[in-house]
């Protein structure tokens, strides 16, 4: 469900020893989190969140010491139809009269390979705190963005939820509970 995840694979890359962490933000323009559940077995229906920020403090020479925090509003939420976000924002669902924050704060960053990982971290949703764990590869990265002239980093992750661990399982088991999460993150060395 959220975006916020990817952020933290910086953290999973092999680099050069740096004695500090480095802050990195999300490219808002370049960042977003889809998800998608089985519609009553006719289709998959698919909604995201987009043009949201987060940080990321990137030690390279000690990953798992790296951390990511990403905060939105739920109200941010895309679905293509407006009759269907004025529903996924009524009481059958997010059910508030005022946005509230989604967040994600990691805990833990565990590498598993060159340019992957697991990072674990608490999900706030609907006013729900849950622990859930992105599974994160860093795309690719550079010293020199072509355009932006900084440092550059792309990553993307997925995982799972249930949507009823939020308060949000309207509906279940006809629309599906589980929630399929793909993110997709750039992020640019802070100035």
């Amino acid at each position: 469900m959220k975006t916020l995840f990817l952020a933290s694979a910086l953290a999973l890359t092999a680099a050069p020893v740096l004695a500090d962490p480095e802050t990195y933000v999300v490219d808002a323009s370049h960042s977003q989190i889809v998800f998608s559940y089985d519609h009553m077995g006719f289709s998959r229906t698919v909604s995201m969140f987009s043009g949201f920020d987060g940080e990321i403090q990137w030690d390279k020479a000690n990953p798992e010491d790296s951390s990511v925090t990403v905060s939105f509003p739920e109200d941010s939420l895309i679905t293509g139809w407006d009759e269907r976000t004025q529903h996924l924002m009524s009481g059958d669902f997010f059910g508030s009269n005022e946005a509230t924050d989604i967040s994600f704060v990691s805990t833990g960053i565990e590498q598993t390979g060159e340019s992957t990982g697991l990072i674990t971290g608490d999900l706030t949703v609907n006013g729900v705190t849950k622990e859930v764990v992105l599974d994160a590869v860093l795309n690719g990265q550079t010293d020199n963005h072509p355009m932006a002239n900084v440092p550059w980093a792309g990553f993307s992750a997925t995982t799972k939820l249930l949507r009823s661990d939020f308060g949000l399982g309207g509906f279940a088991p006809v629309v599906g509970d589980e929630l399929t999460v793909e993110i997709s993150i750039e992020a640019m060395k802070a100035e």
